[in-house]
């Protein structure tokens, strides 16, 4: 698979170009470009980059431990993420909406548990700053509390699957509905409000009863 360079121009399509035509949600849905990818169609792997970088970028950066910022950018860390995963796409096979988007959140935690593991067997090469908090908090946990966000994550468990992505997607990805809309399968942002909606719902009475 060619390489993804979203920091020195687009790689091109080398198929003869065709002329533009109108696209629907249909067309743009993740599991059209991944088929795209798949068939080794360079342009389609900048849009699934593109698409999900910045997404995974916000949810990453509210997962990651303030302490171990210092070991990599949490966007270059999801990039490169994203780079070993889509490499792999063709080991993937998707159950349903939201399941690309699940498998690449799954690969980025996965990396940063591993980089949380690697900062923890680092020494410190200088001495500590007692201005600097040495809490292993993340920045959702500090701004929730740790007991809020146990039962948070308890409670996303026992969701089904396209809920949780839903509830991910809006809440820690901060995607507009129509972008959840593209990475779900929606028919138009609209269709995705009201799935997020039920999904709030969803996870307020696992919450309350967990």
């Amino acid at each position: 698979m060619p390489p993804y360079l979203p920091k020195r121009g687009r790689l091109e399509n080398r198929t003869p170009p065709r002329p533009a035509a109108p696209q629907d949600a249909s067309a743009t849905a993740s599991l059209v470009l991944l088929e795209r990818v798949r068939a080794g169609d360079t342009v389609a792997l900048n849009r699934l980059m593109d698409r999900y970088l910045p997404r995974l970028s916000r949810w990453a950066s509210g997962r990651l431990p303030r302490w171990a910022r210092d070991l990599s950018d949490t966007d270059d860390l999801v990039q490169d993420t994203l780079i070993r995963s889509v490499a792999n796409l063709e080991h993937f096979e998707a159950r349903g909406d939201g399941a690309l988007q699940a498998y690449l959140r799954g690969a980025v935690m996965n990396r940063i548990r591993d980089e949380i593991r690697r900062k923890r067997r680092t020494p410190a090469l200088g001495p500590l700053d007692s201005t600097i908090a040495s809490d292993g908090h993340s920045p959702l946990e500090t701004a929730i509390g740790s007991e809020a966000l146990a039962k948070y994550d308890r409670a996303l468990e026992r969701l089904d699957a396209e809920t949780r992505e839903a509830v991910i997607a809006r809440i820690e990805m901060g995607c507009s509905y129509a972008e959840i809309a593209e990475s779900m399968g929606k028919p138009s942002a609209d269709a995705a409000r009201m799935t997020v909606s039920r999904a709030l719902v969803r996870l307020a009475e696992e919450m309350r009863h967990g």
